[in-house]
């Protein structure tokens, strides 16, 4: 297992000889309201290769329409049931809508699409593969469902937003580090880095690092590992 972080919450995933790449968006420059202050690792072009793609929702930092377009009409594409004609609509050719819970088996790895709470529609996945599961969240608020998750499906690795806007559009520190105590992953990946606000007044002082501190407060024994653009993470051997 690898897995590399593209920038925001574009992750390539290296599994059971597949790769699989979460929520593509390689914009330079954001849009009215965000800035993009660091490019992403890897180019479109670089990353067209990819086996699977993994949509949580339609926003312009987690869908890039010129790789959806580019993308050989043999790749698939799940994203969530209600938003799937969304994303075809952005981009996506072969696209697979799938409800919470719903699973499919892809090649030598399965796929849950697990729930998510969000302003828009919206979902996450979990990845199994190799005895190890990979929970990638997306975007979301904290909600019961994790509990769920962590019961039911008990990712080793979770990839989670652990940052937050005066108008909350993911999980900020605290929120974060509740998801962690009911996943109970061994490895935690912080995502959704890679857009802040324009304004300063939608500006927080949550960060990766202010998440991992609280983490280890409240006792949490979950490894969390910050991943800066181009970074790659491997288990120990």
């Amino acid at each position: 297992m690898k897995i590399t972080m593209i920038g925001h919450s574009t992750v390539l995933i290296e599994v059971a000889g597949k790769r699989i790449l979460t929520d593509p968006y390689f914009g330079l420059h954001g849009n009215l309201a965000y800035a993009r202050p660091r490019p992403p690792a890897r180019s479109r072009e670089e990353l067209s290769n990819v086996d699977l793609v993994l949509i949580s929702h339609n926003h312009f930092d987690h869908i890039d329409r010129r790789f959806l377009r580019a993308l050989p009409q043999s790749v698939p594409v799940f994203a969530p049931a209600a938003s799937a004609w969304m994303t075809r609509i952005k981009g996506g050719r072969n696209v697979t809508g799938l409800k919470p819970w719903e699973r499919r088996s892809f090649a030598t790895a399965s796929i849950t699409a697990v729930p998510a709470r969000h302003v828009t529609f919206t979902g996450g996945y979990i990845i199994e593969a190799d005895s190890k599961r990979i929970y990638f969240a997306g975007d979301t608020y904290l909600a019961n469902f994790m509990e769920r998750i962590g019961r039911e499906l008990r990712p080793d690795v979770a990839l989670i937003p652990v940052t937050t806007f005066r108008i909350p559009m993911t999980m900020g520190e605290k929120q974060a580090v509740e998801a962690v105590r009911l996943l109970a992953p061994q490895v935690v990946i912080p995502i959704h880095l890679g857009i802040i606000p324009r304004s300063p007044l939608m500006r927080t002082s949550h960060s990766p690092g202010g998440f991992r501190e609280r983490a280890r407060q409240a006792g949490l024994s979950a490894n969390i590992v910050i991943l800066q653009e181009g970074e790659s993470w491997m288990p120990a051997a």
